[in-house]
């Protein structure tokens, strides 16, 4: 996600040039990660059209696209709730992200120009600054986004919507951990080792970095 469209999303409020269905979607989406919509919740539509300013035909685009990605279940005749959160979940995305993630940052290290580890490293300090703030929402916003740099460098357009479903799920448990100031430390210096092995180039240490990422996410969570 771009830096004009996650501070906008905070804000429930996105580029005009984004189509009126990919507003309500990032939206949408936005509030579920953020558990504004709290997991197990039932939704009101009409509740949601409001809350997003959006009309019906992008608000149920969103629901059905929201759905196909876990964050969302429609019950017939009960309507539309918020997917729940469960520890099995969890240790399932777990093992999910272990492999995707590891296969991304190895093709990242292959790839990795300079000015894309100059741009990773200020990401991570933006992060860092909205840790200290005690900043959530915003530390999740810019988390999600340096995860789509790292797939935007592996260059792979199948395994970035993959991790992009993925880590759209975990947030939503990460969610729940971010009170810890000690987690939020931890992110940033776990950024920061993914990092140094891009730009030394050594893929091993970069997947045994992303690895550690992932587990201490785990711990986190198994710790709650």
């Amino acid at each position: 996600m771009s830096d004009s469209i996650a501070e906008n999303v905070s804000q429930t409020t996105l580029p005009k040039n984004v189509s009126l269905n990919e507003q309500a979607y990032l939206a949408f989406r936005h509030r579920l990660i953020t558990l504004r919509y709290k997991p197990g919740e039932y939704l009101n539509t009409a509740q949601v059209m409001e809350d997003l300013a959006m009309g019906r035909t992008p608000v149920n685009q969103a629901v059905h696209r929201l759905a196909t990605e876990g964050l969302l279940r429609i019950i017939p005749r009960k309507g539309v709730m918020v997917a729940p959160l469960s520890m099995d979940d969890a240790l399932e995305l777990t093992e999910v992200r272990l492999v995707n993630e590891a296969l991304c940052v190895r093709l990242a290290t292959q790839r990795v120009n300079p000015v894309q580890i100059t741009a990773l490293r200020a990401l991570n300090q933006r992060i860092a600054a909205a840790g200290n703030a005690r900043d959530r929402e915003q530390m999740m916003l810019l988390d999600r986004e340096f995860h789509q740099m790292l797939a935007d460098i592996a260059g792979n357009s199948r395994l970035s919507d993959i991790l992009s479903i993925i880590h759209a799920q975990a947030q939503r448990f990460w969610a729940t951990t971010l009170s810890s100031a000690q987690h939020m430390q931890a992110v940033i210096a776990e950024h920061e080792a993914i990092i140094a092995a891009l730009e030394q180039g050594e893929s091993t240490q970069a997947e045994a970095a992303a690895r550690a990422h992932i587990l201490s996410f785990k711990q986190a969570l198994l710790n709650y």
